[in-house]
């Protein structure tokens, strides 16, 4: 069976909440909470913490994680191709791309995402989607869409509203079987894909979007989507952090630590 890794792409600084994966009021830095639950998923034989901070490295090898140490990348999908890359992985090896502020991601949604791909030869990426339930994300530009085909093979990502719906009123079909679904921005890739995707030119499509999974459709990648019922709430502000310190101090008052 083909070789499954989870890396995690991380870089110190964020716009909207510095070096937001060092906090740690919880009494664990942001990252190890991530790494943590990827870690719980059955289907990695490693979790590799990619960084190109000597701080973040430092704090990893802390809690007991691996850690690659890469150079400065625009993206964390060149950050995590330039790990495979050295660790020079078989072509069909599984690498999966997870974001290091979803320090409440499920494990099982991992191990789904990986027997997606796994279970679709012909794909070379897979990623999550959840139904849209309200007008707010489904309007919103920050909440990327995905259609895709009858098989779950996704035909196009965008922050406009996909489907248009032309005839009928919108708002009474999020009351039904809504047909938006929210691209979760978590990926499986084969090995020699991700390679190629780092590769190229950031494409047309790509550049309007600013969408980097439209690359690999334009290079004539093919995407399968799992549906899942719930995404993972990412941490970008302080506000972000501070309710899942909250979580965090709740559930172990529940636990009577």
């Amino acid at each position: 069976m083909a070789q499954v890794i989870a890396m995690i792409p991380a870089r110190l600084q964020s716009s909207r909440l510095p070096e937001k994966l060092l906090l740690s009021e919880t009494g664990k830095p942001l990252l190890q909470h991530t790494w943590e639950a990827a870690s719980r998923a059955g289907c990695f034989e490693r979790v590799i913490v990619a960084t190109d901070s000597e701080r973040i490295a430092e704090a990893v090898r802390e809690f007991g994680g691996e850690v690659e140490m890469t150079g400065e990348h625009a993206s964390g999908t060149d950050r995590i191709a330039e790990v495979a890359r050295r660790l020079d992985l078989p072509t069909d090896a599984v690498v999966v791309n997870v974001q290091g502020d979803e320090p409440e991601l499920d494990p099982s949604q991992l191990d789904l995402l990986v027997e997606t791909l796994r279970s679709r030869p012909d794909a070379q990426m897979a990623t999550l989607a959840t139904p849209i339930e309200s007008a707010e994300d489904r309007d919103s530009p920050s909440c990327v869409k995905v259609v895709m085909t009858q098989d779950g093979t996704a035909l196009y990502f965008s922050r406009a509203m996909i489907p248009f719906v032309r005839d009928e009123e919108p708002d009474e079909l999020l009351k039904a079987n809504s047909p938006w679904k929210l691209h979760i921005g978590v990926y499986a890739y084969r090995a020699d894909f991700l390679l190629k995707l780092a590769d190229a030119s950031p494409s047309p499509l790509e550049q309007l979007e600013k969408l980097e999974q439209l690359r690999a459709l334009e290079l004539g990648g093919r995407i399968v989507v799992a549906e899942v019922r719930h995404p993972a709430i990412g941490i970008d502000t302080a506000e972000d952090y501070a309710r899942f310190a909250r979580r965090v101090r709740y559930q172990r008052e529940g636990e009577g630590e």
